[in-house]
């Protein structure tokens, strides 16, 4: 076998082209100077309506606590009623269970002093049903 000839490649007349190597990537979104405009202006604007809203939060506030200033009264004579009637019904009750106790005193004053002093929860719902007391105590929490 005769030996074969071995042909080069060569490159073509007049060279190759350039060789692209830079990235080609399209112009998207917004540049980073209005991206920063439009967050500060966000921002802006989230701590206007904040300030707005403390502002009316705060007259909220002050309206409620003039309401109750308003209602104490009404709402603290309505409690001192309350508390005087079952004191009442517990003296009427005190009288009824010990009335054979020689020198026993009704409504006798356990603190020793001329001064009113509101009764503790147990003094006042010591004659009634417990269930009265705990409402007393926890208002309408109903445990599971």
């Amino acid at each position: 076998m005769a030996a074969s000839k071995v042909k080069q490649d060569m490159p073509p007349p007049g060279g190759y082209g350039p060789v692209d190597y830079k990235r080609n990537l399209p112009k998207r979104g917004l540049s980073g100077y209005s991206m920063f405009g439009i967050g500060v202006g966000v921002l802006v604007f989230g701590y206007w309506r904040l300030f707005k809203w403390n502002r009316e939060r705060r007259r909220l506030q002050i309206e409620e606590l003039e309401a109750r200033v308003a209602l104490m009264p009404l709402l603290q004579a309505e409690h001192d009623r309350r508390t005087l009637r079952m004191m009442r019904e517990n003296l009427e009750e005190e009288a009824v269970l010990m009335k054979d106790v020689p020198g026993w005193k009704v409504g006798e004053n356990v603190y020793h002093t001329d001064r009113w002093i509101t009764p503790p929860s147990e003094e006042l719902f010591n004659l009634r049903p417990r269930e009265e007391l705990l409402h007393k105590r926890f208002g309408f929490q109903w445990y599971v």
